[in-house]
Parts: structure tokens; C-alpha cells; sequence
């Protein structure tokens, strides 16, 4: 069979920064889990470990998007390049701060650090493919593409943070974090012929300054996605509860897995796709796939249950994640591009912590089944706000990024590229 995702990966640099990008991301699911794993082992509380990792979360959220905004107006070297080596000394420093015991003041202050620092280098690999792709054919198969590729670093991320954790040194997931953040950002900053070029404020920017967030279809959009963030922190929580419940808690990790490989598989069969009709309209179909399957937690009882609901549920994933970034790319001015899918991602991690969290309190009182009350919360607030937020989505797509004067978007090059002939198309 044809493969479908060798034409976008022949365009010139898309494999070199794929890949490196890809060697970066991998730190974003080790980070919190060696976190954990590294407090908990060395001061012997995991609640201190818990919050000092939330921390780091929530810091990356806050920090990402004005990264991002500066990315879009100075580019992605300049900016990224001095706030990656600040995060990774901010990492090794809270590694000796752990393994030297000191005060907790100084590690919530590292994570602080490390966490505003790091940025998005998912929303900068998906910058570079707007730039480099032709036709909105190729744009979708790399979103896809790169939607799964997260999944893949979901799957593998955390089973490698723990084996480095638990059978080397309690840092030493940490520090490959670091390692990885470095080796794989400064590879991928290295790239300059696929950066995306910098859009300094002008007087004719309309709005100079104003966030992205200020617009009702994107803020609508971080909504919905916070609540789809978090089913992925209250499943993580609720999972973990229901296998201890049931005495197999080392089915946690292969159930998890499962969750990120439906998602992975399921992004990699969307994008061969060449799918009709508009964004929002097929976001809407995803998110009510997911939210169904978030309900449906409720009614397991059991491990092989659990597994089928897990995968069918995971199947959603990746295709609402690629659908959120794709309406991004149309909604926002090119020149604010980064920021945006920033601010999609921010949402999400604002979810998972926020998810977790009440997942969290929710299991101390009531078992897993607080956890899957949780995540089923989570799965109807995420249809309820697409629902609500389909007219905006439905007004203002136009089916490809805002242009600038004299540029021309990856739409363009499609017959009939008018709004309606974009979306069918893409």
C-alpha cells in the first residue's frame, strides 16, 4: 500500500525537523512522571512530589503562549533558543536542589523556572508545516501525523521514565528530560530553512498586541479543550484506583498504554483520509465520540472492559486533537499562528492538572468511581461546549490561515479555493 504520509515527509526539511522536534517532545511525557518519581523516592512524600510536578505544569501553561507570541514576532531561534538553555539549568538545578535536600522554597522555585521556559515545541513543529506544506491535502496528513507521533511519545514516554527512575537513579529521568530538551530543541532550532518567518508589529497589524485569546472562537476553543484535558488527567488518576482496587495495580501502565495507542493508530488512519465538509463540523463529531466514551467509564467493571472502552475511547483522541489544530489554523492571523496552537495546547495541560487534581480528592472519598464521575463530567462538558461554541466556529471558519498582503496560504493552491471549497477539501 501507498504510503500516505511519504509526500509530506519528502517536502525539504519537514523529515529533519520532524524528527527533532519529535526527540523534544518526548520530554513532555517523561517530565511528570520522573518528577514524581524522583520527589517521592528522595523526600519520601508524594504529595510534596504531586504539587512540585502540578507546579511545572501549570507554569508551562501559564508560559507557553507568551513564548509563542514572541516566537511569532521574533522567531523561533531567537526566542527559543536562550529559553531552552534556561529551562534545562532550571531542571538540573532542581534535580541537586531534590538529591540535597533543600528547602522547599527552592524546588517549587525550579519547577517555577523550568516550567515558564520550555514552551510548546509541539506548536512550533506545527508552525514549520504551515510553512512548508503546498496544499491543505499535505497540511492535514502532517498535523495528523504529528498529533500521532504525540500519542507515540505517550505510549513510550512514561514506561521509559520509569524504567530510568526505578533501575538507575530516582534523577536520572529528570536529567534525560533536560537532555532531551536541549539536544532535541537546539537540533530542531538549528533547521533554519523551514522557520517560519518572524512578523515584527507593524501599524497595519490590525489590533498590534492584542492576544490571540481575545477572540471568541479561540477562547471557545481552550474551553473545550480544557474539558477534554480533563478526561486525560481524571483517567490517569481513575485507572490507576480501579486496578488497585481490584488488586492488579500493574495493569494500570498496559491500560494506559492502551488509551495512547488507540489514539496513535486512529490519528495515523485519519490523516490517510481526505475527509468532506468543514472543521468545526467534524471537531464536533470527534468530541461527541469522546465524550461518549468518557460516560461510558462509568459501567466498567472489569480489566477486559476497561481495555475495550479504553481503546474505543482512544480512538477519539488524536482526530479531535488534529481538528483543533487544523480550526486554529484558520481562525488566526498567520502572524499569531504559533501563539494560537499554543494556547490549544494550554488548555489541554490545564485540564489534565486540573482533572487530575479533583480526580485526585474525588478517589480519597469515593474510590475510582469519584475518578470516572470525574471523567465523565469532563466528557459531557466537552460535547456541551463544542455544541455551544459550533455557530462561532460555523461564522468565522474560513478554512485556512489568515494571509498577509502578497502571501499566499497552502489553500490557495486547490481549485475553487473560496471558504466553502477549502473545508470540502480539506
Amino acid at each position: 500500500m501507498r504510503n500516505p504520509y511519504r509526500e509530506v515527509l519528502a517536502l525539504p526539511g519537514a523529515l529533519a525537523f520532524s524528527a527533532a522536534g519529535l526527540l523534544a517532545r518526548f520530554a513532555v511525557p517523561m517530565m511528570s512522571i520522573g518528577i514524581v518519581l524522583m520527589l517521592s523516592e528522595l523526600t519520601g512524600s508524594y504529595t510534596t512530589a504531586g504539587t512540585v510536578s502540578a507546579t511545572y505544569v501549570l507554569s508551562q501553561a501559564a508560559g507557553a503562549p507568551q513564548l509563542s507570541r514572541l516566537v511569532d514576532r521574533f522567531g523561533q531561534a531567537r526566542v527559543m533558543r536562550p529559553s531552552l538553555a534556561v529551562s534545562a539549568l532550571a531542571l538540573v538545578a532542581l534535580i541537586v536542589a531534590a538529591v540535597n535536600a533543600a528547602p522547599l522554597w527552592v524546588i517549587y522555585g525550579c519547577a517555577v523556572l523550568a516550567g515558564l521556559t520550555t514552551g510548546s515545541m509541539g506548536s512550533l513543529v506545527r508552525a514549520r508545516w504551515t510553512n512548508v506544506t503546498e496544499t491543505p491535502h499535505q497540511l492535514h496528513r502532517a498535523f495528523s501525523l504529528e498529533s500521532s507521533l504525540d500519542e507515540f511519545t505517550f505510549v513510550v514516554g512514561p514506561v521509559v521514565a520509569t524504567a530510568l527512575a526505578t533501575s538507575v537513579a530516582p534523577w536520572s529521568a529528570t536529567a534525560t528530560c533536560a537532555i532531551l530538551l536541549v539536544g532535541g530543541g537546539f537540533t530542531f532550532l538549528a533547521l533554519r530553512g523551514t522557520e517560519p518567518a518572524p512578523h515584527p508589529r507593524t501599524a497595519e497589524d490590525p489590533q498590534p498586541g492584542a492576544p490571540v485569546i481575545r477572540s471568541p472562537a479561540v477562547l471557545g476553543l481552550v474551553v473545550v479543550f480544557m474539558f477534554v484535558g480533563g478526561i486525560f488527567g481524571a483517567s490517569e488518576v481513575a485507572v490507576v484506583s480501579f486496578t488497585d482496587e481490584l488488586g492488579r495495580a500493574g495493569a494500570a501502565g498496559p491500560l494506559l498504554g492502551v488509551f495512547a495507542l488507540g489514539s496513535f493508530l486512529a490519528g495515523l488512519a485519519y490523516g490517510a483520509h481526505t475527509w468532506l465538509g468543514p472543521a468545526w463540523r467534524r471537531l464536533l463529531a470527534t468530541v461527541s465520540v469522546l465524550g461518549l466514551g468518557a460516560v461510558l467509564f462509568l459501567l466498567v467493571d472489569s480489566i477486559l472492559v476497561m481495555g475495550a472502552v479504553m481503546l474505543v475511547t482512544g480512538l477519539a483522541i488524536a482526530p479531535t486533537i488534529i481538528n483543533g489544530n487544523t480550526l486554529v489554523q484558520h481562525l488566526v492571523d498567520r502572524r499569531r499562528l504559533t501563539e494560537g496552537l499554543a494556547w490549544l495546547h494550554t488548555g489541554i495541560n490545564l485540564g489534565v492538572s486540573a482533572g487530575s487534581a479533583l480526580a485526585g480528592s474525588l478517589v480519597d472519598t469515593s474510590g475510582s468511581t469519584g475518578g470516572f464521575a470525574v471523567l465523565a463530567v469532563s466528557g459531557a462538558a466537552a460535547v456541551l461546549a463544542a455544541l455551544a461554541l459550533a455557530p462561532v466556529l460555523r461564522a468565522q471558519d474560513r478554512g485556512a490561515a489568515v494571509e498577509l498582503p502578497g502571501q499566499h496560504t497552502p489553500a490557495e493552491t486547490e481549485p475553487g479555493a473560496d471558504g466553502a471549497g477549502r473545508d470540502s477539501g480539506f
